[in-house]
């Protein structure tokens, strides 16, 4: 797809979808969608009409699996036991978004990364885009909560510690 092409794909959406995330202070235009900018990790949304004035937004997040982010040797059944309790985790969504929602979350596996995604529909646009930035937070948050102690890690996982450190008041994470 072209640039135009992405372009257009998101300028056919109605304006309040498009003020919705340039409002939110969490998006950035990307193409034929929006990027998180407030996430370490790659968190995602596509946007399009649906039926009755309504939007669908399709949230994917990217983050790294554990060996990825680790300067040490991760054994595989840490590493596959961490992936399973994180789907575990990623995939129980209750009580995130504004609106009371049913998710079928997909997660897969792929070579250093999971991709985690959701999709939702709202008839509001800004309720929409506010539960697609609460579902990316809820990624990262999950996937902080499930960091292994024992590890060094690199970034993006090694900044998200010292930051989770400095607002904690300093100990150990």
């Amino acid at each position: 797809m072209t640039e135009t092409d992405d372009t257009d794909a998101t300028e056919a959406l109605p304006e309040g979808v498009r003020r919705a995330f340039a409002d939110h202070g969490s998006f950035e235009r990307d193409g034929d969608g929006w990027v998180s900018t407030t996430t370490a990790f790659d968190g995602r949304v596509r946007a399009e009409p649906a039926d009755g004035g309504r939007v669908r937004l399709a949230v994917t997040v990217r983050v790294p699996t554990l060996s990825a982010v680790t300067a040490d040797e991760v054994a595989d059944v840490v590493e596959d036991g961490w992936a399973d309790t994180f789907e575990r985790r990623a995939v129980d969504v209750g009580g995130v978004t504004r609106a009371d929602r049913e998710f079928d979350p997909v997660v897969e596996r792929e070579g250093d990364e999971i991709a985690v995604a959701y999709a939702l529909t709202d008839i509001n646009e800004r309720r929409g885009v506010d539960d697609a930035g609460a579902l990316i937070d809820f990624v990262e948050g999950t996937y902080v909560q499930g960091v292994i102690p024992g590890y060094e890690y690199t970034d993006p996982v090694s900044g998200l510690l010292s930051a989770a450190r400095q607002q904690g008041g300093g100990g150990p994470v």
